[in-house]
C-alpha cells in the first residue's frame, strides 16, 4: 500500500509541474492579448484529474499532510517578468 501512495504522490507532484507550465503559458497569452480557451480547457481538465489523484491518495492510505501551492512553489524557481 505504502508504493502506491507514493506513485500517487509522484503523479501529484508531476501533474502540479505541468500546471504550472499552462499557468504560465495562459499568463503568456493574456498579457499578449491571445485567446487562451484552449490552455484554460487544459487546465481544468489537470484540476480534475488532480481532484481524482487527491481521492485516490487518500482512499490508499495518504494521511500526511500534501503541500499547498506556497510551499510548492517554493521549491521551484518561478521566473517572474520585470514591469517596465
Amino acid at each position: 500500500m505504502d508504493n502506491r501512495v507514493n506513485e500517487i504522490r509522484r503523479k501529484i507532484s508531476a501533474l502540479r509541474d505541468e500546471m504550472t507550465v499552462v499557468e504560465g503559458v495562459i499568463r503568456d497569452q493574456v498579457n499578449h492579448d491571445h485567446d487562451c480557451t484552449e490552455a484554460a480547457g487544459r487546465l481544468l481538465a489537470m484540476r480534475s484529474e488532480m481532484s481524482v489523484l487527491i481521492g485516490q491518495w487518500k482512499a490508499a492510505g495518504g494521511s500526511e499532510r500534501l503541500p499547498d501551492v506556497r510551499e510548492h512553489l517554493k521549491r521551484q524557481p518561478v521566473a517572474r517578468l520585470k514591469k517596465d
